[in-house]
């Protein structure tokens, strides 16, 4: 288990996930959509009860998943056929960004992101230009008693976790457990069911080669300004940069 500092902020962290999770609900009904398009049965469709336990993973509610069943399988009168893309990009100051895009309109969405970055200092990227510095994730963030953290550590690890990484902050600690996306929704709903007191929980990229800006400098108002226009349109449905 590895001691770690750079990510004790959690309560800011659950606010801010916390005021985007009408998105987050969004993305996951519009992923379970596309995998139910191969069958309505989890048990028989793999790709969904994946995706259901990583919707679950992220609160999303029972009836926003039946719904979101309902219209990829046909079964809803409003069915709609989404897709999952990624585009790739550099914002002000050099910044990688890959903007994650779930859409029944392909040229809609990336008609409004490359505008958007060409307004706002950014530039689109050529496949591949951006996305070998990320690597797809789950994380987990849990408050737990010292007590707790070797069981929970050696559970993460035999559930297929990655990495396990503690830190205290006021007295409390803190574990974040990062795992491929196809253990996230396993892993996490072991140790709810356990009774663990989970922090967050969220599909993430985590970039290998980062950069640091100046949190005062123009470029970094600027990058801040981008990212949030982007994160505005409806057919995304998050931005992840290598900033450090």
């Amino acid at each position: 288990m590895a001691k770690h500092s750079k990510w004790n902020n959690i309560k800011h962290q659950k606010q801010a996930e916390d005021s985007k999770k009408g998105k987050v609900f969004t993305k996951h009904a519009k992923l379970i959509a596309i995998v139910a398009r191969n069958g309505a049965d989890p048990d028989i469709n793999p790709p969904l009860r994946m995706a259901i336990d990583n919707a679950k993973a992220e609160s999303v509610p029972n009836d926003n998943i039946e719904r979101a069943i309902k219209k990829g399988s046909g079964e809803s009168k409003d069915s709609v056929l989404f897709e999952e893309l990624v585009y790739e990009g550099f914002g002000p100051g050099g910044v990688a960004m890959l903007i994650e895009v779930l859409t029944d309109k392909k040229n809609r969405a990336l008609g409004n992101i490359r505008t958007t970055m060409g307004k706002r200092g950014g530039r689109m990227a050529e496949s591949g230009a951006v996305a070998w510095m990320f690597k797809k994730i789950g994380e987990i963030i849990l408050a737990v008693q010292p007590e707790q953290v070797e069981w929970i550590e050696l559970k993460a690890i035999d559930l297929g976790a990655d990495d396990v990484r503690a830190d205290e902050s006021e007295g409390q600690v803190y574990l974040k457990i990062t795992s491929s996306p196809e253990n996230f929704g396993k892993i996490r709903r072991a140790l709810s069911e356990k009774g663990v007191h989970i922090e967050s929980s969220r599909l993430t990229y985590e970039a290998s080669s980062k950069v640091s800006l100046n949190e005062n400098s123009q470029e970094m108002q600027d990058l801040e300004r981008l990212i949030n226009l982007i994160e505005e349109e409806d057919d995304v449905s998050e931005v992840f940069t290598n900033l450090e």
